[in-house]
């Protein structure tokens, strides 16, 4: 009987820990951002698919893994980046978030990989264009690109650093989840 009491307890104290994850991770979009596309897909394990993006101004990238894990690498030098070729990249377990600046040359290359460790995963991408620079004149004289999105390039900034570290907090806290649940059913 205590067993049963402790199996619902777990239960419980799992479907809140997840309610909270869930609330956490909702989407806060800004003002200035609209929003241009919704894309949805899966990717097998390895494998790749590439979108290219036509769209002039400074694109944010949105991709929520909705079961697996999709990695997301751009490139204005390639149509078909990957994770040896690429400009930006985000290879989280959950959200993968990439600003591509305005000054990137078009087309730009998208490519979403689907990590080897699920046998497929699958994904939804919100393309948005960040209007700030339109609303507000005056940033663009003193828009920098160089200054502004280095640190999204290939070497990693400290604040990179802190949203890796939530990323792997939120990944672990989840694979702990999952093993609970898989262990009480």
């Amino acid at each position: 009987m205590e067993a049963y009491w402790r199996k619902i307890l777990w239960m419980l104290l799992t479907s809140e820990a997840l309610f909270m994850v869930q609330s956490y991770e909702e989407e806060r979009i800004p003002d200035e951002w609209m929003l241009l596309h919704v894309l949805q897909g899966q990717i097998g394990a390895g494998n790749y698919s590439y979108l290219r993006l036509n769209h002039e101004g400074k694109i944010i990238l949105k991709m929520q893994t909705l079961r697996g894990d999709a990695d997301l690498y751009v490139s204005d030098a390639t149509l078909h980046p990957n994770f040896d070729e690429y400009e930006l990249q985000s290879t989280t377990c959950g959200q993968d978030v990439i600003v591509v600046p305005a000054h990137f040359q078009r087309p730009v290359g998208i490519g979403i990989y689907g990590h080897p460790s699920h046998i497929e995963s699958e994904y939804e991408m919100k393309v948005y264009y960040d209007r700030t620079l339109l609303l507000n004149p005056f940033l663009e004289s003193s828009y920098d690109p160089e200054k502004m999105e280095t640190s999204q390039r290939k070497q990693h900034s400290p604040q990179d650093a802190s949203q890796d570290e939530e990323s792997i907090f939120w990944t672990i806290l989840i694979g702990i989840l999952k093993l609970v649940l898989e262990i009480l059913f």
